[in-house]
């Protein structure tokens, strides 16, 4: 699916001279070359930075209210007297089933609220709202390339900033044992990638670029992206530097592209690559600290 850009407004009609079949066959096609929208300039998408600010409210509210349910069900389930008890802490840091089943939940409240709120202030759907629009065959190809290139940079990254990486980051606590990795590995590649792009490239990105244009609005979304990857990162300036390069390809990805399912791809086969070298390492998950 592929839509027309729904906020820009059409020129106003000019009466014209009709071409002659001379004139026809000798006009050159037009070509679509892709470039950076300046300030002021509509993104193809229909969301704006009140739409940005009650995404986030309503995501700030669901973490907390569905966070609180899951500590509640866990010191139920596990006979637990209070929240400050060892086990809850081990569990709120390091239990991935814990934290992958209340970080999904969540993520389906924010997509549900997202889905509402862009019906009810612009009556149209998610998709076209977000300018969301799939890529055809050879795009997703080309997705697949950039997703795995990008992967590849951040390998290459690691090696020359091994020295000012930390050897233990705090999401390594997370693939302690092997069903834990298998699930982090599959909420890493099929869900939070769809959920991040719908947030920075969905919402964040074109509404900033309506009153900032696009270059602003690219640095500013990846570093607003780097920022959520920084408790997991131990907020190291290293791994955070690759991170930052990767949300900027991700962000030009969707303004080349115009397509933020494009970027979905290109996000899924970044993780799921590094993912997939893991897993050749460790022997298929079988060897992981603390197993």
């Amino acid at each position: 699916m592929h839509f027309q850009d729904p906020i820009s407004q059409p020129d106003q009609a000019l009466p014209v001279e009709p071409a002659s079949s001379v004139e026809l066959i000798q006009a050159p096609a037009p070509v679509f070359e892709p470039t950076l929208a300046p300030a002021g300039e509509p993104t193809g998408a229909a969301v704006d930075l009140l739409d940005v600010l009650l995404v986030a409210l309503m995501a700030v509210v669901a973490f907390f209210v569905f966070g609180s349910i899951g500590v509640g069900i866990f010191m139920y389930t596990h006979h637990l007297h209070g929240p400050g008890t060892r086990a809850m802490e081990d569990a709120l840091a390091k239990n991935v089933f814990f934290n992958v089943s209340t970080q999904f939940v969540t993520y389906l409240v924010i997509v549900g609220f997202m889905v509402f709120l862009v019906w009810t202030r612009h009556r149209m759907s998610l998709s076209r709202a977000i300018q969301w629009n799939l890529p055809g065959r050879r795009l997703v190809v080309n997705a697949l390339m950039i997703g795995t290139a990008l992967a590849v940079v951040s390998d290459i990254g690691e090696v020359v900033l091994h020295r000012w990486i930390p050897d233990s980051l705090p999401i390594t606590e997370y693939f302690k044992d092997r069903p834990s990795a298998l699930l982090l590995a599959a909420f890493g590649i099929l869900v939070a990638p769809l959920m991040e792009e719908l947030l920075f490239r969905g919402f964040l990105y074109p509404a900033l670029a309506r009153s900032t244009g696009s270059f602003i609005s690219i640095v500013v979304t990846a570093s607003a992206f780097t920022l959520l990857h920084g408790a997991q990162l131990g907020y190291s300036w290293a791994p955070l530097l690759l991170i930052f390069i990767v949300g900027m390809a991700l962000t030009v990805t969707r303004v080349v592209t115009r397509s933020v399912a494009t970027g979905v791809i290109v996000h899924m086969t970044y993780n799921f690559v590094l993912l997939l070298q893991t897993y050749i390492v460790t022997h298929g998950f079988r060897q992981m600290q603390g197993s």
